[in-house]
């Protein structure tokens, strides 16, 4: 009963945000701007109370009871091939469906003002929707082929919303970037998928999971080596991390609130919940776990690198987010499942805060977005200010605030799981977040004002609707690291049922570590406080007391900032390698195969018919004369042939 009870309420967390898109597609540009928001908004505020309500529920019973699946209908049926359509709830999934409705309402509300002059707001409100059900589908769904759907479809919606302001060529241009990237990576996971269902003939996760646990295949199988680097080159993708990750800094030319939901809290993040959905397999492959952790050290390294020196707000976030998502990818990498899921949780707190609070700031500079042009606005936007600085210190891995132990968490178990270079790369990572957030903080809100005068006219504060969810944001940016208290295993005792119990999970007959955090925590908060305020004290020296500094240095190491200003060049190197070779193919095809070839032939017979055609219709002139001709040579034509024949 329980269970029927529960799985009821889970529909409806996917039913209300679809109904909010169908009412806002069909009818939104007929009705007035606050039916569309209390819409939207009320769709997801209904989602998100539900879901408090599933997860006050799976609170109250035992850890080994909190899974509760159930298949709605028969979906595909071919062959041998069977997928239903079904949802599993258990507490990875109700974990992700409270961030995504949760900081989905903020973002919703947040909106509000912040498009509230935008002609398309309907249409908006109407993708915002869809990409919240999309996503809640993603994480809800009980197989694979489900969670496939859902990864389409929120790129779909990414494209979308990215593209909102399609009129902007380069809004139309990050869009179709985000779409044809993510197209890349969606093909290894499709194929991936593909494989799942040849080796187990199953695609459903209970049954896959299980056969994979049941010894049927050794430590380190190729099957499961291959399995598991395609379903990781689908969240390389979706997940922004080398080499697909170029999508994501584009996709800043959307709407800003677009960027809180799409690329810090939600959409990004599903890569790294696919993996720890998939811990089973994972921790089959070593070869796997050894890329995954070595990418997503690469990955926030190098991101973090290139966030030192841009001069965009939303970019310098942007950057941050593909290196926090690696951050992720290092834990899970590590088999530290629960802390990526924990860096998860906390980075959707303060990521969002950021990118909202960045939105506050290009609002009240009436869309200036270039911190050179900033300075000293903490007077100005006072609210926006402090909730920034929350963020900021929350990010940098200052205690108490929630960075602070989601990233120390994986700061160790990075060495005590990992090696020596994880964790050199890690800290580095985490010294240049720390700078460059600072650095940001200090160029928008600290030293002299440098907003042009005609900016500065009409410089405020924004509006409640969308300071409040900032403040919230705020809060839980301030108490959420607490989850995660060393010695208290809060988030692993809840996650449990799905990283196991015991710390420790037997794969064919091989013990193989799911790492809960051990070591010496107390020492490793200690170090991480230290770095992150080495790089606090760098970013002040260089913006605060000495701000002619960093022009100095820039000219004394001009190559290595060139470089990193211009991202290590990597969109040109892509540009030279595959785009320019793609587009002369596509020429050539278009000229030689499709035009000469194809269209010709099309044409060359279409111009034999009409030469033939034109011919042939004299036989039809009207003149009696020359039909009377005709009869005339056609009697001798058969005179000829009679006497021929004789």
């Amino acid at each position: 009963m329980v269970e029927h009870s529960m799985l009821n309420l889970v529909a409806l967390i996917l039913l209300f945000p679809i109904l909010g898109t169908a009412v806002n597609g069909l009818v939104g540009k007929r009705l007035k701007k606050e039916t569309v928001s209390y819409i939207a908004c009320g769709s997801v505020g209904l989602s998100f109370f539900t879901a408090t309500l599933v997860f006050s529920g799976l609170l109250l019973l035992p850890p080994h009871e909190r899974l509760f699946e159930k298949q709605l209908f028969s979906w595909i049926e071919s062959g041998s091939f069977k997928a239903a359509a079904g949802l599993q709830v258990d507490p990875l999934s109700i974990l992700l469906t409270l961030i995504i409705t949760g900081i989905g309402l903020l973002i919703h509300i947040y909106s509000i003002g912040y498009m509230h002059e935008d002609k398309g707001y309907h249409r908006y409100f109407c993708y915002l929707n869809l990409f919240t059900f999309s996503m809640l589908l993603l994480v809800l769904g009980n197989n694979f082929l489900l969670m496939f759907i859902g990864w389409e479809a929120v790129g779909l919606c990414s494209y979308l919303l990215i593209g909102f302001w399609f009129e902007k060529k380069s809004a139309s241009d990050a869009a179709k970037k985000a779409f044809i990237v993510n197209r890349v990576g969606d093909f290894g996971f499709a194929l991936g998928i593909m494989l799942i269902f040849l080796t187990f003939h199953t695609i459903d996760y209970t049954e896959v999971f299980h056969a994979a646990s049941q010894g049927n295949f050794p430590v380190g199988s190729f099957t499961i080596t291959m399995i598991t680097l395609l379903l990781f080159v689908g969240a390389t993708g979706k997940s922004a991390q080398i080499p697909l990750y170029t999508w994501l800094p584009d996709a800043m030319e959307g709407p800003t609130p677009v960027s809180a939901l799409i690329h810090a809290a939600t959409m990004v993040t599903a890569g790294v919940y696919m993996i720890a959905r998939c811990n089973v397999l994972y921790m089959l492959s070593p070869l796997t776990m050894t890329v995954v952790a070595s990418i997503g050290a690469a990955t926030a390294l190098f991101a973090a690198s290139i966030g030192l020196v841009q001069n965009d707000i939303k970019r310098v976030l942007a950057y941050s987010t593909v290196s926090q998502l690696g951050y992720m990818f290092l834990a899970c990498g590590v088999g530290a499942f629960t802390a990526g899921v924990f860096h998860l949780v906390t980075h959707a707190f303060f990521k969002a805060l950021l990118f909202l609070g960045s939105g506050s700031v290009i609002h009240a500079l009436s869309g200036e977005m270039d911190v050179r042009k900033m300075g000293g606005l903490r007077h100005h936007i006072p609210v926006t200010y402090k909730t920034f600085l929350i963020g900021t210190v929350a990010i940098a891995g200052i205690p108490p605030f929630a960075g602070f132990f989601s990233k120390d968490e994986i700061l160790l178990e990075s060495l005590t799981y990992g090696n020596l270079i994880y964790w050199s790369v890690a800290a580095v990572a985490s010294l240049f977040t720390a700078f460059y957030m600072f650095r940001l903080l200090f160029l928008t809100f600290h030293g002299k004002s440098r907003v042009e005068h005609h900016v500065m006219e009409h410089l405020h504060e924004s509006p409640k609707n969308m300071t409040i969810p900032l403040i919230v944001l705020a809060g839980l940016s301030s108490i959420g690291g607490f989850l995660g208290i060393p010695g208290a295993h809060v988030m692993s005792t809840f996650l449990s049922p799905v990283f196991s119990a015991s710390g420790h999970t037997k794969v064919s007959g091989a013990e193989i570590s799911v790492h809960h955090g051990e070591g010496n925590p107390y020492l490793m908060m200690v170090v991480s406080t230290a770095i992150a305020l080495t790089g606090i004290f760098i970013a002040y020296q260089m913006y605060i007391k000495k701000p002619e500094l960093p022009k100095k240095l820039a000219e004394r190491f001009r190559f290595i900032y060139r470089v990193l200003l211009n991202k290590y060049y990597v969109d040109e190197i892509y540009t030279a390698l595959f785009v320019n070779p793609t587009r002369k193919i596509a020429v050539f095809f278009w000229k030689c195969v499709d035009i000469q070839i194809i269209d010709g032939s099309v044409n060359g017979i279409a111009r034999s018919i009409g030469w033939f055609s034109s011919n042939l219709r004299y036989l039809q002139t009207g003149y009696v004369r020359n039909y009377a001709f005709y009869i005339v040579v056609g009697c001798i034509f058969i005179i000829v042939l009679a006497a021929l024949g004789k």
